[in-house]
């Protein structure tokens, strides 16, 4: 097996890799005022599934046979195509940063919730407890904004773009949970992103909004969103996987809100009552409960 291609001190990854997810809603509310959210993701899937393509054949990893290599493009569809562009657009529309890095992080309860009748798993009643607590916590986040008329209100069709994009997430999760278990990660995730392209250009295509303002933020944006957000966070978690820590990457999840609400409010003003940062808490707390192995 090729080895991975970065070298870190083991107890650095899991804090770097929190950051580099979090950050990736951050450059979401970077670029929006510069560009068209589906353009944006239809030219960095591109661009990723480009060097990582060149990472590959550097490393030469194994690629997959041919079912393989059609089970990771219907996951890149799901996971790097639907999910990064419905963030995106819903960030675009006026979904807060750090709300829509809260409805990511319920992923995991979701997979939790239709584990059982899709694969047959036995789910705990310690993870229900874990599913409850963390919708509990994401209504009392969501409840004081959404429909307000002031502008720091929650657009409810940038919440249900979102919400949509992590379902998208989910569905792309148990489809890779169930199909690529052996093949090459790096592989894997190359062919992602190039199933993500094949999605992602059309539909760019046909929103037909090119338009870009080619200052610092959108290159700034661009340029972190490839290396930092997709290539470095594959890397980083190719070595949290081959460093045995599988388990507790799931549980990593919960740390990214409240960092990712943390940048927001230091970068935009993107501030939170305290009911909704006690929500965050226990949201936090039941995806812990619930990602728990």
């Amino acid at each position: 097996m090729p080895r991975t291609p970065i070298s870190l001190p083991t107890t650095l990854i899991p804090g770097l890799f929190v950051v580099i997810w979090a950050t990736g809603f951050v450059t979401a509310r970077l670029v929006a005022p510069h560009a068209e959210p589906l353009a944006f993701v239809a030219v960095r899937v591109v661009v990723t599934a480009l060097v990582l393509a060149a990472i590959s054949l550097v490393s030469g990893v194994p690629w997959p046979s041919r079912r393989g290599t059609r089970n990771a493009l219907i996951a890149g569809v799901l996971m790097q195509g639907f999910y990064v562009a419905g963030v995106f657009w819903s960030v675009h529309r006026g979904l807060p940063a750090g709300i829509a890095a809260l409805v990511g992080s319920l992923q995991p309860l979701l997979t939790a919730a239709i584990a059982g009748p899709l694969l047959g798993e036995r789910v705990a009643g310690r993870r229900w407890a874990g599913i409850g607590a963390g919708f509990l916590g994401a209504g009392l986040v969501l409840a004081p904004k959404l429909g307000a008329v002031d502008a720091s209100g929650i657009p409810p069709v940038a919440l249900v773009a979102c919400l949509g994009a992590m379902v998208a997430m989910t569905l792309g999760t148990l489809w890779q949970k169930r199909t690529g278990a052996s093949t090459d990660l790096l592989a894997n995730a190359t062919i992602q992103f190039t199933g993500a392209s094949l999605l992602m250009l059309p539909l760019a295509a046909l929103a037909g909004d090119w338009k870009a303002d080619l200052g610092w933020p959108l290159a700034l944006g661009f340029t972190w969103s490839v290396l930092g957000n997709s290539v470095a966070g594959i890397l980083l978690l190719m070595a949290l996987i081959r460093r045995g820590a599988v388990a507790g990457v799931a549980s990593l999840l919960f740390l990214v809100p409240p960092v990712s609400a943390l940048m927001a409010y230091a970068l935009f003003g993107e501030a939170l009552s305290p009911i909704q940062i006690g929500g965050m808490t226990i949201a936090a707390v039941g995806v812990a409960l619930a990602s728990r192995s």
